[in-house]
């Protein structure tokens, strides 16, 4: 007589943490201290917890095997269009993620140009440009805000680079400010509902409106010029749906947005948290100092090629994006009944993964709290574990700008360090959790004395 199957194991309800209020339940720690309350989450409950949020279900899921399950479950059943409805009003109605998926698919095709390698041999030149240009005024020794001058800076390159020369030239300025007030508006509150009559939310839309009326200038300008640009701007110009069709002004400029999202808003924060590590743990500095001056010996210039040998540069990039990742919450939102490693998500919870608590497990990184670019060398390749590091995410919806991403911070970093010797002057240094991007709380003070 043949044996019974076996049964399969019954689902478990994802354990709960503890604290919550009635009715609003964990809301106030979401609001007020997000990262601190995933952190909570994680120690009290394990791989899988979940908090209460204004009615919401939200369960964390921490591990690489979590990971995984997450990235790569199909959009049918966990949806990133579905949480991030925050940023509509940022990039527009009708782009990303207010579109069917067919649609919002065709549009990541269009966007996908602008951040692929094959454009990164021109980036490179412009973004050395561009730090000649900002350092031609500094003196043999001063002092500034290293954050400011930063996000002027990567805004100036990413722009010129994704958006064109007419931004750049033209508009630089108030596009920094417009730019500044989009990014500023995706706060936790966002995440909950992000047409609340608030000033931020006001700026926002201001700054949207703005910027798409300076878009559909240039647009015109060019149309009535018969010019051609050699630039991202042009390639949305040019690009038609399957259907044929043209992407309208108000499709260009949203386009142009997510290009920046996804070019510039982790290398700002990243470049700065970067250079603040390695002048406080002077014998990476050391190290990184002597790997720039074997790959530039000789005035060798600072090109695609070189750049790809800064082996121990890239290693200090990445441990400070693990230590300082700048989107610290990655969210789906589950739109049928499934389970997360044999525990029960019903539809419409929330599904959140965390790298700012995923990249501080000790069963991953040794020593996580420690700053240790060998990390990623071999032997020890502790991001070889698929869906361990988690910087950029992953699955289909990893960050398409990683590449620019370190092309720029390690064109910086190269340009600033065989130039300057830095030195901090604040103390301490606390991260900023009010916009997109988790930077250092500024002002970030720093003396710089030029080498000889």
């Amino acid at each position: 007589m043949d044996a019974a199957p076996a049964a399969e194991p019954a689902l478990r309800s994802a354990p709960r943490l503890r604290g919550g209020l009635p009715i609003v339940g964990h809301t106030l720690s979401f609001l007020r201290d997000l990262t601190g309350l995933l952190a909570r989450a994680h120690d009290a409950c394990g791989e899988v917890a979940a908090i209460k949020v204004l009615g919401k279900d939200i369960v964390l899921v921490t591990g690489p095997a979590g990971h995984e399950a997450i990235f790569r479950a199909p959009d049918e059943v966990l949806s990133p269009k579905a949480a991030y409805k925050m940023m509509v009003p940022v990039f527009g109605k009708g782009v990303a993620y207010d579109c069917e998926d067919a649609r919002m698919n065709e549009q990541l095709r269009m966007l996908r140009p602008a951040l692929q390698a094959r454009r990164m041999r021109t980036y490179g030149e412009i973004i050395a440009a561009e730090v000649d240009d900002a350092l031609a005024s500094w003196d043999a020794t001063g002092t500034l805000d290293l954050y400011t001058w930063m996000a002027q800076l990567t805004n100036y390159t990413s722009s010129h680079c994704l958006l064109g020369p007419e931004f750049r030239k033209e508009m630089s300025a108030e596009f920094a400010q417009v730019y500044h007030d989009l990014e500023r508006s995706i706060v936790p509150i966002a995440y909950l509902d992000p047409d609340l009559p608030l000033p931020v939310f006001r700026r926002r839309d201001k700054a949207r409106a703005r910027l798409g009326a300076m878009v559909a200038a240039i647009v015109a300008r060019r149309k009535a010029a018969g010019t051609v640009g050699e630039d991202f701007l042009q390639t949305l110009m040019d690009e038609t749906y399957e259907d044929g069709s043209h992407l309208s002004d108000h499709e260009i400029t949203g386009m142009l947005v997510a290009a920046m999202f996804a070019g510039h808003h982790t290398s700002s924060a990243t470049a700065v948290w970067t250079l603040l590590e390695l002048l406080q743990h002077p014998r990476w500095m050391t190290g990184v100092e002597e790997e720039l001056a074997r790959v530039f010996a000789d005035g060798r210039p600072i090109d695609h090629e070189s750049l790809r040998e800064l082996t121990m540069t890239e290693h200090a990039i990445k441990e400070a994006l693990r230590l300082h990742p700048p989107l610290f919450i990655l969210l789906r939102v589950a739109m049928e009944d499934t389970a997360v490693l044999g525990y029960r998500i019903p539809k419409g919870t929330w599904v959140a993964v965390s790298p700012i608590v995923a990249h501080q497990l000790p069963e991953v990184f040794e020593a996580p709290a420690s700053f240790c670019p060998h990390r990623f060398a071999p032997p020890r390749e502790e991001d070889r574990q698929p869906f361990a590091y988690i910087a950029f995410g992953g699955g289909r919806h990893k960050c398409l700008g990683n590449a620019f991403a370190l092309l720029q911070i390690k064109t910086i970093l190269a340009m600033l360090l065989q130039r300057y010797r830095f030195e901090l002057t604040d103390d301490p240094i606390v991260p900023d959790f009010r916009g997109l991007v988790i930077g250092p709380r500024g002002p970030i003070r720093v003396r710089y004395h030029r080498r000889a």
